[in-house]
């Protein structure tokens, strides 16, 4: 390993044990395993509640309260730990757990499909420069100008209903989220570009791609790690937003977006506040972990803070 690589891996390491030390990264951590593995156990914490998200319970309804939960709390019950949704009576716990497991899913794909496309190409950008960085650099302010939620409602509607809706949101959130990165990447990789460790690394033969690979990458991983931790709760929100919107997941695939939107005609009456509730609360907690251990990247990587310390 060259020294320039050895000596940049350094305070990428301090700055992890940073994070480690951090209480507010503990309790991100924290958050973020826990919700994980309530994602991935979901269907077997369905199978354990005994239900599922997809029977309608009508029995559970109060016609004289427009098809609202019957009891308290949402008809929360021994049966029904988070209650029952209104009009339908379909479980809600089994909606929740189901519906988390469709957003942290979505996230994180898109999370990792952009970071790699993003710092891929904002770094040979960098490197190669030319035309090959004058087209990115145009590329990239297209994406920036162009009205990404307004284009993004407008497929979800005339995408056929055949096509997965979650692969739809995958690829259309993956097309307009590298290209933040990119810039960024690019901007900080052409001040290495220059270098001497780069310089020898040409000059002994070595291929762009190992160039890129090999001496600018590890140069720029802290960069990388705070925007991808960062972006996965923007992600998550996104998600949500769209399928609040109408053009996410559709019914009767869980989704929490869906789930927060049905809810506020209910909330607004009265008749069942506590559907937001659940939903509300798991969105939140996403949201809440991947914030908190994203802000905790981004401290431990900051320079100024550093010199402060």
């Amino acid at each position: 390993m060259s020294s320039s690589v050895a000596g940049a891996v350094s305070p990428t390491r301090l700055a992890l044990r940073r994070v480690r030390r951090d209480r507010s990264a503990r309790a991100g951590v924290a958050l973020v395993v826990g919700l994980i593995v309530v994602a991935a156990a979901a269907p077997l914490l369905v199978k354990l509640a005994g239900q599922d998200a997809y029977t309608y319970h009508i029995d559970l309804l109060d016609p004289a309260r427009g098809n609202a939960p019957k009891g308290a709390i949402g008809g929360v019950s021994g049966d029904h730990w988070f209650g029952v949704e209104p009009l339908t009576g379909r479980d809600l716990f089994s909606i929740v757990v189901l519906g988390l497991r469709t957003s942290l899913f979505i996230a994180v794909v898109v999370t990792l499909i952009t970071t790699v496309v993003g710092t891929l190409v904002g770094i040979s950008a960098a490197y190669f420069g030319g035309w090959y960085d004058a087209v990115v650099s145009r590329l990239v302010d297209f994406l920036f100008g162009f009205p990404q939620l307004v284009f993004m409602i407008a497929l979800g509607i005339i995408v056929p209903g055949g096509f997965p809706r979650w692969l739809l949101l995958i690829l259309v959130l993956s097309v307009f989220g590298w290209a933040g990165l990119a810039r960024l990447i690019r901007n900080q990789a052409r001040s290495l570009v220059a270098r001497e460790f780069v310089e020898a690394a040409r000059s002994v033969g070595s291929s762009g791609w190992h160039v890129v690979t090999r001496e600018l990458l590890p140069n720029l991983l802290g960069p990388v790690l705070v925007v991808a931790t960062m972006a996965v709760p923007g992600y998550i929100g996104a998600e949500a937003a769209l399928s609040f919107l109408g053009v996410g997941v559709p019914p009767p695939t869980p989704s929490l977006g869906r789930s927060i939107s049905d809810s506020i005609a209910w909330v607004y009456t009265g008749a069942d506040p506590w559907f937001l509730v659940f939903p509300g609360a798991a969105l939140f907690l996403a949201v809440l972990g991947f914030t908190l251990l994203g802000d905790s990247v981004r401290d431990a990587f900051d320079v100024r803070l550093r010199r402060a310390n």
